[in-house]
């Protein structure tokens, strides 16, 4: 039984973690322990009285009479407005009496095997395979229930947080801040670690010294953006890559957000993550339940790696969905950045030609099928543009099916043009604040999909469109963020529509495989994951900017849920091209494809480029499911490398991203093998010990962009 409770402690646990909290006073909700396992009977009742003082503090409220314990003492598991805790609360609401201080007591807990719905929010789900825990909360004056969710992931070391507010009340309950949870470390001596950039820069690596300060990371934009993702770690200072306490906290949701690491002068840090509470206020009626996002939590002793590990598995298994959940992703090819808008039948299936010539399995037709689409116009106008294809979708995706290739399309639907039918006929639809300017950007403005008649017309017309050819591959681009927005609730109510869409037009297409694109990797988030079991990485396919880009991503995302091409070269080169190398090794750590016009291409340049495709379809099982190490950082060096191991091979690649000369050795030590398996490697047997100890050699390189993929076939003794 992974939860415990005995004596008011909680005792949740994983295969290899403890997290501890208890009801302290009859009152408060006292966080006591997270970290490595200990054993189910463990009572760590004496830890709030561990540090009475000899005298009363002045400058702090006390529990009790004895005026010897202080409520900002205590490690909060949830926090509220008022009773002397003075760190950020998990809870700010206003009540009718215009009052936002709230006093909670305890009404009682339960424990049972799976996990609640938490619909609309998407979440992470059991299969038999986790327990629950409700923890009951009261705020007797405005009779506002609080429901805490923990539900623990015991295989997968990975506990889930998220809280229900119900309004039992006969008056309005206005939320002002709701957020998903709270936990008090014990300390301040760390870093914050959050995933930062912009367009073409996206999720690169920083850490914030938090000592005792308030760090804040968060998203302002209606969506989670490229500037941030929902996600940091508390590091000891001393962490890295495989040494030291790491704790996770990635939020599942798709909107504006923040995330805070507090250290406080009474020693300890506070992390508080959910919905920002900038231009947020909502009117919780009575009888009605506000669900928070839910926030996934992981611990690591010894490192990132550990960290990331968690995430990778429980996002693999227990967030994505459907078909492709467990299945090989396509090989594919983009027509975008080979023909823009200038494109016709006969440019289009020869580009699908060459690519079912390298073996590739997909070919995606990009921007500009549609209504007078050739440049920024008709987003929201789904029909087919018959001067570029005449004979519709439906010949085009046959012809694309005869060269032994699935067929697929990109949409943007959440969006709208002011040059467009849609518009014309429906101008109050988009997001706006009634008598303010409607700020376009890519002369675009965004659908109000939090009305529902928005949403039925946006499902009804993309439906036509996969009903009406054989499409088993949709690329779902969104590609601004909201400006100007009529409530304080729009942009969580635009989050909700966002996932009933989505889950409505995934339930009715269950095998078609959808992708996520938001200029790029602008809604990289475990929200998107839940519907869309991939996502665009980033519009830079630059492979050295890529390196640090998907290095990034892979902090928190499994490599499967990666889409990374090959993009836009320059070709002719005689010899081996580089370049195209590099872009390929790089692009073959995530779900592979090219995204240009292969009729370019010298001959030799196809040979090399088919190379890659059947190199990427001998190692794809290893890439998309197997355990994926980071060896060498590019934000610390020249150097990259990483690998992937299964039970069959490892795979590993390294870069070299300048020039070389005379330099200093490099040897690269593998990790997560069987040391005493034998592995095979250009005919050489080397037991995984000794590539794990010894390392391997890399020759250095005298030019730029020097990658190489190594792969070590295991030998069974």
């Amino acid at each position: 039984m992974p939860i415990w409770v005995n004596d008011n402690q909680f005792h949740i646990e994983t295969s290899r973690t403890s997290y501890i909290f208890s009801l302290y006073k009859n009152r408060y909700l006292t966080h006591l322990y997270w970290g490595k396992k200990l054993s189910s009977d463990a009572n760590l009742s004496y830890i709030p009285t561990e540090f009475i003082y000899s005298r009363p503090n002045a400058t702090h409220v006390p529990v009790d009479e004895t005026n010897r314990v202080f409520v900002s003492d205590l490690a909060m598991e949830f926090s509220v407005v008022g009773g002397g805790d003075y760190a950020t609360p998990t809870l700010h609401a206003r009540y009718a009496d215009n009052s936002t201080v709230t006093e909670l007591s305890f009404e009682g807990y339960m424990v049972y095997e799976g996990k609640r719905d938490i619909s609309p929010m998407p979440s992470t789900y059991s299969e038999g395979d986790a327990q629950t825990l409700e923890i009951y909360l009261r705020d007797k004056r405005s009779n506002l229930k609080v429901t805490l969710l923990y539900t623990v992931f015991c295989k997968y070391d990975a506990i889930c947080r998220s809280i229900i507010y119900k309004n039992e009340s006969q008056d309005d309950i206005y939320l002002l801040s709701a957020q998903s949870a709270t936990v008090d470390i014990s300390g301040t001596n760390y870093e914050m670690l959050h995933l930062c950039g912009d367009w073409a820069r996206e999720r690169h690596i920083e850490r914030i010294p938090v000592n005792h300060a308030r760090c804040v990371i968060d998203s302002k934009r209606g969506m989670s953006g490229h500037m941030e993702n929902p996600f940091i770690a508390l590091l000891e200072k001393n962490a890295g890559e495989y040494m030291g306490e790491v704790f996770g906290f990635s939020l599942v949701y798709s909107g504006s957000f923040t995330a805070s690491a507090e250290g406080t002068s009474c020693g300890k840090t506070r992390v508080t993550m959910g919905i920002n509470d900038f231009n947020f206020e909502w009117r919780l009626a009575s009888g009605e339940e506000f669900m928070t996002p839910e926030v996934v939590m992981a611990y690591s002793p010894c490192g990132l790696s550990r960290m990331s590990g968690i995430y990778h598995r429980l996002y693999r298994d227990k967030l994505c969905r459907g078909r492709y959940r467990g299945a090989l992703r396509p090989m594919l090819i983009n027509n975008w950045e080979g023909t823009t808008f200038d494109f016709d039948e006969k440019k289009l299936i020869d580009i699908a030609r060459e690519g079912a010539d390298l073996g590739l399995e997909l070919f995606v037709l990009d921007d500009g099928w549609f209504a007078k689409r050739n440049g920024a116009c008709s987003l929201g106008d789904w029909y087919v543009n018959t001067d570029k294809l005449p004979r519709g979708l439906e010949y085009l995706a046959k012809e694309v099916n005869a060269l032994g290739m699935k067929f697929g399309l990109w949409f943007e639907p959440e969006m709208i043009s002011p040059d467009s039918d849609l518009y014309r006929a429906h101008p109050d639809w988009c997001v706006h604040a009634k008598g303010r300017r409607r700020t376009e950007n890519r002369s675009q403005l965004v659908l109000d999909i939090s009305r529902e008649e928005v949403r039925e017309y946006i499902l009804d017309t993309i439906t036509k469109v996969l009903q009406s050819a054989n499409i088993e591959y949709v690329k779902w681009d969104c590609n601004r963020t909201l400006t100007e927005t009529s409530s304080m609730e729009q942009p969580h109510r635009y989050v909700i529509g966002l996932y009933k869409m989505l889950d409505t037009l995934t339930t009715r297409f269950p095998d078609i495989l959808f992708e996520s694109c938001a200029g790029g990797g602008g809604r990289f988030d475990p929200g998107i994951l839940c519907y869309m079991p991939q996502t665009w990485t980033s519009d830079n396919t630059d492979p050295i900017a890529r390196l640090a880009i998907q290095y990034g991503t892979s902090i928190v995302y499994p490599p499967i849920t990666m889409g990374s091409h090959v993009g836009s070269i320059a070709v002719g080169m005689a010899g081996e091209n580089q370049f195209l190398n590099t872009c390929a090794m790089a692009a073959m750590s995530g779900n592979f494809g090219y995204e240009l016009d292969l009729n370019l291409f010298s001959e030799a340049e196809k040979a090399q480029a088919k190379s890659y495709v059947d190199l990427y379809r001998k190692i794809r099982p290893t890439i998309q499911y197997g355990e994926f190490y980071r060896l060498e950082s590019p934000f610390e060096g020249d150097n990259v490398s990483w690998m992937f191991v299964d039970s069959d091979r490892a795979v590993l690649f390294t870069f070299q991203t300048k020039k070389m000369i005379n330099g200093e050795e490099r040897r690269v030590k593998l990790r997560g093998l069987d040391e005493n398996a034998l592995y095979e490697y250009n005919g050489e047997r080397r037991t995984g010990a000794e590539l794990m100890l010894a390392g391997v050699g890399i020759a250095l390189e005298r030019y730029e962009y020097a990658s190489r993929c190594r792969v070590y076939e295991v030998i069974k003794k």
